[in-house]
């Protein structure tokens, strides 16, 4: 296993727990890939870029299980969003409404919009929901064309669906298929009861992968970190072995590559990534960035566990501070820290940051520091202790309109040697469902390699209510 990302953990781990020996490579001193934590130079443990999980991520789910990690998400029922004016409004779901009218009451109430937004919302959201996920003339468009289509206001695009999807496929929405903006709002909002609940880990990021480790060992396993592999070798069109950095080489049953897809084609023979190669698409996935802003005040300035900003650069604050907060005692040892020296650790995030990246840090730390006065009049009072910025300028795969045509499955046609990675064709955007999605596929065709055949993916939750009786008719209609 060749990377020590959320695809090659989740991939590794069920290999492990289906009796193989798995020896995982990792080039970083940690694992995670992008979704880890480490340590500042002042002791400080910081997350990358918060991630968080939805209720529909139920491979995500499966894979805390398998680490262990499953008591270290916390689940909310409520979403807070504030406004330019400081306004909050909050949505979840009712216990009286079926889906997908079970958010119906709180967005009726939401004051962030106006009547004609909310009809142009109601009349797009029933569009899909009819539809069953799947509305007509879809294939190739962006979301932005397909919300014109649906005539919705310039509100209800820039304070609602550019709000929700942006942040959660890491895109605008004119470079977005509308498919996959589509499919949040079927599988997160509108197809059963539980699919938005907000799962936000409680821990640093780091410490949710131990799990993985000990599995993998329990096994005869081995997890090696700063282990970087480079060349894949293959023999008359089969895996042989791996070459590491200094020069050694690791023979193995099978090869799993969980790296990015802008550093496989240098690990392989040129013949896979060129001409009309399996992995000739490659070089089309265009990428998209994320930055982090942490702040540390020197008193409260928050009391929400996160907020969601409308009309800003700023997209979501985490009140990490809270969020670090253990139910059983109401402090660990990081909170107690924290709470001794009178500071609060908010972390904000901003997708599709592409304006930020030539920004300087101090730049970026003034502008959000002035959104922040916007919306947090605590803060106002407050002094800013420290703070520090995080930009991964390639945090995900762009989803634009017709991307998936680049994306290979998990077997590219050589034996013993398969692919997983949020990019490979898992269905999913680039989400940390979608990358355990490939961990799972990977592993389901090297068992089918081995002779021995096991299924790993997870079903979607189930459709409830009105949506699921859609659900069934669409899936009647595509037969």
């Amino acid at each position: 296993m060749i990377g020590g990302g959320l695809a090659g953990l989740s991939c590794a781990a069920a290999l492990a727990d289906a009796g193989l020996q798995v020896r995982l490579f990792e080039k970083r001193p940690h694992l995670g890939g992008r979704a880890t934590s480490y340590t500042l130079p002042d002791g400080s443990e910081v997350d990358n870029c918060q991630h968080v999980t939805l209720g529909c991520c139920t491979n995500l789910a499966d894979f805390y299980r398998r680490a262990g990690a499953e008591s270290k998400i916390r689940f909310y029922d409520r979403l807070y969003f504030v406004d330019k004016q400081g306004r909050r409004s909050t949505m979840e779901a009712s216990a009286l409404w079926p889906p997908p009218l079970h958010m119906a009451p709180s967005f009726l109430f939401f004051g962030a919009l106006s009547f004609a937004d909310k009809r142009a919302i109601a009349n797009a959201m029933l569009a899909i929901a009819r539809s069953g996920g799947s509305p007509p003339a879809i294939e190739g468009i962006s979301m932005l064309e397909w919300l014109q289509r649906m005539k919705q206001t310039p509100g209800a695009i820039e304070r609602f669906w550019r709000v929700v999807l942006v942040s959660a496929l890491d895109e605008e929405l004119d470079r977005t298929d509308a498919r996959y903006g589509i499919e949040v709002f079927w599988k997160a909002f509108l197809g059963s009861r539980g699919g938005y609940r907000v799962g936000i880990p409680s821990v640093p990021l780091a410490d949710l992968y131990e799990g993985c480790r000990v599995a993998i060992e329990r096994r005869g396993g081995e997890v090696k970190l700063r282990a970087g592999v480079r060349e894949i070798r293959l023999c008359e069109g089969h895996f042989e072995c791996g070459v590491m950095e200094d020069g050694s080489e690791v023979a193995a049953d099978a090869c799993i590559s969980a790296v990015p897809h802008d550093l496989l084609p240098g690990l392989v023979p040129k013949q896979l990534s060129e001409g009309c190669g399996p992995l000739s698409g490659l070089s089309r996935i265009k990428t998209a960035p994320i930055t982090g802003v942490h702040f540390w005040f020197d008193r409260e300035v928050m009391t929400e566990p996160f907020l969601t900003l409308l009309d800003h650069t700023t997209q979501w604050i985490f009140n990490k501070s809270m969020l670090y907060r253990s139910e059983s005692n109401g402090h660990d040892g990081a909170s107690q820290l924290r709470e001794v020296r009178g500071t609060q650790y908010l972390q904000l995030v901003i997708s599709a940051s592409y304006d930020l990246v030539p920004r300087s840090r101090q730049e970026i730390i003034d502008l959000c520091r002035r959104e922040l006065l916007e919306v947090l009049p605590a803060a106002r009072d407050a002094q800013l202790v420290k703070a520090t910025v995080i930009k991964e300028v390639h945090a995900t795969f762009s989803p634009e309109p017709s991307v998936d045509r680049w994306r290979p499955g998990q077997d590219i046609g050589v034996k013993k040697l398969y692919l997983a990675g949020d990019w490979t064709r898992t269905g999913w955007p680039a989400t940390m469902e979608g990358a355990v999605r490939s961990g799972y596929l990977a592993a389901e065709s090297a068992m089918a390699g081995f002779g021995r055949p096991q299924k790993f993916l997870q079903p979607d939750l189930p459709f409830e209510g009105l949506s699921k009786h859609w659900a069934r008719r669409s899936e009647a209609t595509r037969r």
